[in-house]
């Protein structure tokens, strides 16, 4: 392997993830200043953390664009300048890369030119007729020179070094020198090969298998550089250090296949889930909660493909087209479906703006009975008309409702005997109280009995109508306080509690006409669809959480927490709606 490579194998790369995307274009014209063979993995860190952003903010442009009232299918991202300078940056890298590569290719051949040379000139040494002992010192300086040469094209490398070895053992086989300064070298290369040995032996603990055998790469190649051993040693010497890099060899292999195991699962994974995708019959999808039910499946399954690693590098592409057309396939059927729709979402809404334009045509009439059946009966057609753009919802439900709410407050003003009746209203709420506080302090009965006498209380408070305004908060303080107090002796579960502060309430509202329960009953709809979707939000996320630390399994038991919380109370807002229901 070329040292470059493995130069590129041990580099150290910042940490981006915190830079903003003019931080990483900054960045990344800084490093094109630098050795391009230094900054592969810091180029590669800038354009993956740049991509996550530009990402990021295009979600929140979407979902600011959706918050503002406007359809998904509208949306369209605006034009990316940075995008494009990124663009302009990487092609400059890209370029410099390969000039590098031509440079370095070029710098291979010539290594290869003047190492043939050598080998050129020490076959004629060693095939030479003359007095071999005479030629030492050029074989020598042929020896150091070869060193200094680089590295050549991978594909000559095992030729030229076993040509090397021949020459340097032939050569050497022949020379007919002191014995002392041959033996000095046989001594002295026996213990560098003992050493690399050894190191290629502790190459066995590391835990990096890809960086062990790139280790390993490098002490063949010192292995290699390194002269004769005396002859009683070499077949021993070289079975030792070829057993350790078997060793590492087969660890190499052996990860690399787990690595094709793993792919061939995932493929095995996408494959299923591009099946599911592609079962999704969207012509059954008729209405909106049908679509929205889909639509959450088809997401959650692309939160799983996320979490599926690659498949092999031949099926790869293959596989994600075929995820990508479910996909596009689905969501260009939601959106002919969304674009059929808004002629029904038009004529509801017209229906809608007409009944506004009766109930405002009756909002100053007097005729207080005949035209109470008449908005009563508007609110019930309203109820039966279907679903209106969302950017018009609010905007109808308003101005059909205040024209309501005004004939209705006007017709409160008008009623007749009204303070007599509350005041009879405030001495029959006062003795009620007075029985309860009595019920508070009572001793020797069950707690079932309290109970059930308390209820009884309880509904016959609901039944009395109102009581004078400067009473209602005292005594409906007062009231509160004792029925909660009996309650927490009884040990009354608290959602129990606020569904019948609700029930006394709805007393209330239902005295005011219907118009005040359509009023609730919508405030409560909407309270629960966004307790729904925060639900769902929640249930999402804590998919993305792992529980391998500690930090992990905290978080995911407060999600937990947090859901179970919310669907209790979405389970007490659906009890409120079905009692409003009931009222009808």
């Amino acid at each position: 392997m070329d040292s470059l490579d493995q130069n590129k194998d041990t580099q150290q790369t910042q940490d981006y993830s915190n830079a903003t995307r003019e931080e990483l274009l900054t960045a990344l014209k800084e490093l094109l200043t630098k050795d391009i063979d230094d900054i592969k993995n810091e180029v590669e860190q800038i354009k993956q953390v740049f991509y996550r952003k530009v990402k990021t903010d295009l979600e929140e442009a979407k979902r600011k664009f959706l918050e503002e009232g406007g359809e998904e299918i509208d949306f369209k991202p605006e034009k990316d300048e940075l995008d494009e300078q990124l663009k302009e940056l990487l092609n400059e890298f890209k370029t410099k890369k390969a000039a590098l590569t031509a440079r370095l290719d070029a710098e291979r051949d010539n290594n290869l030119l003047q190492k043939q040379h050598i080998l050129d000139r020490m076959k004629l040494l060693v095939e030479s007729n003359d007095d071999v002992s005479t030629h030492i010192n050029e074989f020598r300086e042929l020896q150091k020179k070869w060193k200094t040469i680089g590295q050549v094209p991978q594909a000559n490398v095992s030729e030229i070094w076993k040509l090397y070895s021949t020459y340097q053992e032939s050569f050497w086989d022949l020379i007919k020198i002191n014995n002392e300064l041959r033996e000095y070298d046989f001594r002295k290369n026996l213990e560098i090969k003992q050493q690399l040995c050894e190191t290629a032996e502790k190459l066995d603990e590391e835990e990096d298998v890809v960086s062990a055998f790139h280790q390993l790469q490098k002490l063949h190649e010192e292995w290699h550089e390194t002269g004769p051993v005396a002859r009683e040693f070499r077949e021993e010497i070289w079975t030792r250090f070829k057993n350790a890099s078997s060793v590492i060899n087969k660890k190499h292999q052996g990860h690399f296949d787990g690595i094709r195991k793993l792919e061939d699962d995932n493929l095995v994974l996408k494959e299923a889930l591009c099946q599911k995708l592609e079962a999704i019959e969207t012509t059954s999808l008729s209405s909106y909660k049908a679509w929205d039910e889909a639509t959450k499946l088809v997401i959650a399954l692309q939160e799983e493909w996320r979490t599926i690693g690659f498949a092999p590098r031949k099926m790869n592409h293959k596989i994600f087209d075929r995820y990508r057309s479910a996909c596009d396939t689905f969501f260009n059927a939601k959106s002919e479906f969304y674009k059929s729709s808004k002629n029904v979402l038009g004529d509801n809404l017209d229906k809608k703006r007409q009944l506004c334009e009766q109930a405002e045509a009756l909002k100053d009439s007097t005729d207080w009975k005949a035209t109470s059946d008449k908005l009563i009966q508007l609110q019930k057609d309203w109820k039966k008309i279907g679903p209106v753009a969302k950017k018009y919802s609010d905007e109808v439900w308003k101005r059909f409702i205040a024209a309501c709410d005004y004939f209705f407050e006007q017709k409160q003003k008008n009623s007749t005997d009204v303070r007599s009746v509350e005041t009879e209203n405030l001495t029959k709420k006062k003795e009620l109280l007075a029985a309860i506080q009595a019920l508070d302090s009572a001793e020797g009965k069950e707690p079932a009995e309290i109970l059930t006498q308390l209820r009884e209380y309880i509904a016959r408070w609901n039944e009395i109508g109102h009581v004078p305004f400067r009473d209602k908060d005292k005594i409906y303080k007062e009231y509160r306080t004792h029925v909660d107090a009996i309650f927490e002796k009884l040990n009354v579960d608290a959602n129990q509690r606020r569904l019948d502060n609700f029930k006394s309430n709805l007393k209330d509202m239902t005295s005011k006409g219907e118009n005040k329960l359509l009023r609730e009953r919508e405030k409560l709809v909407r309270a629960y669809e966004h307790l729904k979707s925060e639900i769902s939000t929640y249930e999402n996320n804590i998919g993305f959480l792992t529980t391998n630390n500690k930090k992990g399994s905290g978080l995911i038991r407060e999600m937990e927490r947090k859901i179970e919380a919310l669907k209790e109370e979405a389970g007490l807002i659906e009890q409120k709606i079905n009692l409003i229901e009931e009222n009808f």
